[in-house]
């Protein structure tokens, strides 16, 4: 998945979310958060300033409020940034030979490069995979669509702190070297990678979505 980010004003930061003083500031109405929820847009090719440690787990905690049957916690978040990026581009470069070897390809320098380079595209890259439970009244499924809203409101909760993010999968994302790399089971996924930090773009206005097409209304 690589779905853009969307923004329709100039700051994305709610400002009641901001550590600084609790003068003058006035809660955001129902309204304003329906505009601001979609606001959002994917942001590809982030740099710095990063999230901090701090603001790092405060998207996390919003992350782990996402409904969660039997509180499983069906999910994990594994932060990467610094050097650590450049062992997991040689994950996904490993991932991409052996995936290329079993399916009788060969690819060309320039594509192994860009593979190796993914995770420089942001400071900070938050993933998200699955810790799945056996439960008899959550099925894997529900635990999966679990670990997908937990992604959501790990981005909006980013951008609630003022920083841009994109949500990348991918073709390599569950191969088995990958998958090991960030001890993910046979069993379990790697659902998001949450690349964030700021974009030096100004993010687009969403045009206007027809819902009509996605919606049945039954009484």
């Amino acid at each position: 998945m690589n779905t853009p980010d969307n923004k329709t004003t100039d700051n994305s930061e709610i400002s009641s979310t901001k550590p600084s003083s609790t003068k003058d500031k006035t809660p955001m109405t129902g309204a304003q958060l329906i505009g601001w929820i979609n606001s959002r847009r994917s942001m590809g090719n982030l740099d710095t300033p990063a999230p901090t440690r701090a603001q790092i787990e405060t998207a996390i905690e919003c992350a782990a409020t996402a409904p969660d049957h039997k509180k499983l916690q069906p999910w994990r978040f594994i932060v990467t940034e610094g050097e650590a990026r450049h062992e997991f581009g040689q994950a996904l470069l490993t991932a991409a030979k052996q995936k290329a070897a079993r399916e009788g390809e060969t690819l060309s320098d320039k594509t192994l490069t860009k593979t190796q380079n993914l995770p420089l595209r942001a400071p900070v890259i938050i993933t998200v995979v699955t810790n799945m439970k056996v439960h008899k009244k959550v099925p894997p499924f529900e635990q999966m669509l679990s670990a997908g809203a937990a992604v959501q409101n790990l981005i909006l909760a980013l951008k609630a702190q003022g920083f841009s993010t994109v949500w990348r999968t991918g073709l390599l994302c569950n191969e088995p070297a990958v998958k090991q790399y960030f001890g993910v089971s046979a069993d379990d996924y790697v659902t998001a990678f949450v690349y964030t930090g700021t974009s030096p773009k100004q993010k687009p206005l969403r045009k206007p979505i027809d819902i009509d097409p996605l919606t049945r209304f039954e009484s």
